[in-house]
């Protein structure tokens, strides 16, 4: 009877028998069956064999291969599959000593419709299922809207809905500060606004000097016909677009296209900094902050941060990095295979590339510096909070819970996420009331309803409790009463042993005077001046802020619905035709069937169809 190998490396060994040379991917997991390590091979014996060694590893490695109880193996048919796999297991695994890039929104671009006589400018972020020519991506919504707002400016494209553009019988104001050339009370022909749109489409392609040059001999025939106003207007929108070019900070001559990736580590944390380069414009720029790995260097951080942002984004054609990769071409192939064309990557030397990188390297070095030190204040806080009330350990995950409504209408809930790093705003969640307890303005009734999707979601994808989305303290706006309500609430989930704090006014409901409640505790109340106080008052209107928000866009949704837009059939124009013939959705549901028939555009097919839906019962 022989002992089963205790140490690591032993364990590595035996699996060595059973592999041979082909691709593939490989997960180390430790005693409790949790994954430790998702990593890719060329060759998976020749991979596995350098952990089965008893020396020469990085004190990483060394701490991985010592927790290593059993393996786990994937072929593949080639190496690039095997790069894709190993960044999917990674992201959907979250193992302890990978590269995770935590932070993965999607990017907004520009789009110009292509749906419509007049097409509209927006944002958009998403699928790009709408047809039209999308520009981007833009670091963030406010570089959209600093573009969008520059671009009306110059170009007098519309942004209004085209419901909104169907119904207008007047200019609105965009036309009056000369930001729309009204193409919806017909100010402008088909024609002259396809100029204008085609116009914009190559300003956003880096093409300035040719829209430059033709607004400019617009303006100079204009002054020759002795049309003064137009040539006015013309160069009102030549001003525009200088101060456009002017305020785009980096304009890169030599580049067109490129993504400008940089990394800095220090004290085992990371900041990755992407600017974006389009059209020879900068596009905006995002930090991002992946977990390191438990000790992983530049290059690793580098090459797993690319697989995992590109893995849902079009890479461009360049990308520039301030390191160079472990597998550069192995890469390079897989982003190329994604993105349907050559991608290449670099790692500039000198000149102007060499430059962007730079600023990219100091943006990432002086962000983490900001980083570490609000990380420093904010886990003196968690500590501080934790002595304050008796907690087991300053808390990693805080969850605090608001419900907002007006007399019971338009009821939301919303719950933010707070820990080491801040808020962490990709954690916050909207919750439409469903139940009777909105309508009823039953405030108890929306927090059974809020906490219990939320805990049976977390229970159902998360029994075991081995994922961070659990929290450690639950902060709730509310006294004694609330408190004990959402004890019992939790009890009856089976998940009464995570903590938790009512916040209550307190005195005079002065800020400053709150008093806090826990379950079986009396109320205690902490110094005016303490920094924990502060902290927690901040979590309180953090929380406010968004659960008010939530209720104020559904609101203004169901303000701004009608009933006619759930009738099969009636688009704007009908719509439209209705409420000019009844002067109300009302009157409409009232209609006999011949009246609706005698409505222009509204067949006798359709009448019915409107009768129907008002008269279902």
């Amino acid at each position: 009877m022989t002992d089963t190998p205790r140490t690591g490396y032993e364990v590595i060994q035996n699996y060595l028998r059973t592999l041979d040379g082909s691709p593939g991917v490989y997960r180390m997991l430790n005693a409790a069956s949790e994954v430790l390590y998702v990593g890719k091979a060329r060759n998976l014996k020749a991979r596995v064999s350098n952990y089965a060694r008893p020396g020469g590893h990085s004190a990483r490695i060394a701490r991985m291969i010592a927790e290593t109880a059993s393996m786990m193996f994937l072929t593949t048919r080639t190496e690039v599959e095997a790069l894709l796999l190993e960044q999917n297991l990674i992201k959907q695994l979250k193992p302890r000593y990978n590269v995770l890039m935590r932070d993965d929104k999607s990017f907004p671009n520009i789009l110009i419709g292509k749906e419509h006589a007049f097409p509209q400018i927006k944002k958009h972020r998403g699928a790009k299922k709408e047809k039209g020519s999308y520009f981007g991506p833009f670091a963030s919504a406010g570089a959209v809207n600093r573009t969008l707002n520059q671009l009306q400016k110059v170009f007098l494209l519309r942004n209004c809905s085209d419901p909104m553009f169907e119904s207008r019988t007047r200019p609105c104001l965009q036309f009056q500060i000369k930001r729309c050339s009204a193409p919806c009370v017909g100010r402008i022909g088909e024609v002259d606004y396809a100029g204008l749109v085609s116009d914009a489409e190559l300003f956003l392609q880096g093409k300035t000097t040719t829209v430059q040059a033709d607004l400019a001999r617009q303006m100079a025939e204009a002054s020759e016909a002795m049309e003064f106003e137009r040539a006015a207007a013309l160069r009102d929108r030549i001003k525009a677009l200088t101060a456009v070019q002017s305020a785009q900070g980096i304009n890169p001559r030599g580049v067109a296209e490129a993504d400008v990736v940089a990394v800095h580590l220090e004290h085992g944390q990371a900041c990755v900094q992407v600017f974006f380069i389009r059209a020879h414009q900068s596009w905006g720029n995002r930090d991002f902050y992946p977990r390191t790995g438990a000790g992983a260097e530049e290059p690793e951080i580098l090459q797993a941060f690319l697989t995992q942002f590109y893995d849902d984004k079009d890479p461009p054609r360049l990308i520039l990095l301030s390191h160079p990769l472990e597998d550069p071409d192995l890469v390079a192939e897989a982003l190329s295979g994604r993105a349907g064309r050559k991608v290449e990557l670099a790692v500039p030397q000198r000149g102007e590339k060499a430059e962007l990188v730079e600023n990219a390297r100091r943006n990432a070095r002086e962000s983490l510096a900001r980083r570490m030190s609000e990380s420093a204040t904010q886990n003196k806080l968690l500590q501080g909070l934790a002595e304050a009330f008796d907690l087991d350990a300053p808390p990693a995950r805080i969850e605090v819970y608001d419900n907002a409504h007006i007399q019971g209408a338009d009821a939301v809930g919303g719950m933010i996420v707070a820990g080491p790093e801040g808020f962490l705003k990709s954690q916050y969640r909207k919750f439409n009331i469903r139940s009777a307890a909105g309508a009823n303005s039953d405030d108890l009734g929306m927090m059974r309803e809020v906490l219990t999707r939320r805990f049976e979601r977390l229970l159902k994808e998360d029994p075991e409790r081995k994922s961070d989305n659990w929290p450690d303290l639950l902060l709730i706006d509310g006294g004694a009463g609330q408190v004990a309500a959402v004890a019992g609430i939790m009890a009856e989930l089976g998940v009464d042993d995570i903590a938790m704090i009512g916040v209550a006014k307190g005195i005079d409901r002065d800020a400053g005077k709150e008093e806090f409640y826990r379950p079986g505790l009396a109320a205690m109340a902490l110094q005016r001046n303490d920094p924990v106080l502060y902290f927690i008052q901040r979590l309180r209107d953090e929380a406010h802020r968004w659960a008010n928000g939530a209720h104020r866009a559904k609101r203004a949704k169901a303000v701004g619905a009608s009933p006619l837009d759930e009738i099969p059939g009636v688009g704007a124009t009908r719509k439209r035709a209705l409420l000019a013939h009844f002067g109300s959705a009302k009157a409409v549901s009232r209609a006999a069937l011949p009246d609706l028939m005698a409505v222009d555009g509204i067949s006798e097919a359709m009448a019915e169809t409107v009768y129907n839906y008002f008269h279902r019962d």
